[in-house]
């Protein structure tokens, strides 16, 4: 996957380094060309100086390409204005945004933008948000059997108890994150809106979770 990052800070040029490690083409954008030096020389990406949010800036890394984009930079407005150009504009699929003031992320949020509003959620926090669901389990037990992981859920479940999304599915719903808070469901939990679910499987049959996940429930 190409992926484009704006700002290279700590956590710019940390997730820069940890995606092309996984194999995938980065390219990073800032306005300091004096920023790329904490890429290093073992940095293949494309390094562009420029406005994250300038359209020529952004074709020259290659977002019309990109599947996914960070705006990690150290200002909210340019961090949100970025992303909301890479998704609207450009229509990427993945989005991530950093912002420092949580109420303002949580706006974001609604709108769709996933936002890490946290100091303490890191360049890790970010590459499971950027990458597709699924791809990037939160913890894995020792065996290797059991993972917990962040997935999307189809709103088609928006309303239901969570109980008839664990019996579709086959796995057990851990927590919710909602309005940034996260909490423990009980038998009557109801998914709303904006819900993140966060649920334990087997990795034997994660692929058919997801689908279940991914699907509209059935009618009966």
């Amino acid at each position: 996957m190409h992926i484009v990052i704006m700002g290279c800070g700590r956590v710019g040029s940390t997730l820069a380094l940890a995606l092309e490690a996984k194999g995938h083409d980065v390219a990073v954008v800032d306005q300091e060309s004096d920023a790329f030096r904490r890429l290093g020389t073992g940095f293949s990406g494309r390094r562009v100086t420029g406005v994250g949010f300038d359209q020529e800036t952004l074709l020259e890394a290659g977002i019309e390409q990109a599947g996914g984009f960070a705006a990690v930079s150290s200002g909210d407005n340019s961090n949100i204005i970025s992303a909301r150009m890479a998704r609207e504009q450009f229509g990427v699929e993945n989005v991530v945004a950093r912002i420092y003031d949580p109420a303002r992320a949580e706006v974001y949020e609604r709108l769709g933008i996933p936002t890490v509003a946290t100091v303490s959620w890191t360049a890790d926090q970010i590459l499971r948000k950027l990458l597709p669901p699924g791809s990037e389990p939160v913890w894995r037990d020792p065996s290797g059997c059991v993972a917990l992981a962040q997935v999307s859920v189809h709103p088609g479940w928006i309303g239901l108890p969570l109980t008839k999304l664990e019996a579709a599915s086959g796995a057990r719903i851990a927590f919710l994150t909602r309005l940034g808070e996260g909490f423990l469901p009980t038998a009557e939990t109801v998914l709303q809106e904006g819900d993140l679910v966060h649920v334990l499987l087997r990795d034997d049959s994660a692929d058919a979770a997801e689908a279940v996940f991914g699907a509209a429930p059935e009618v009966h």
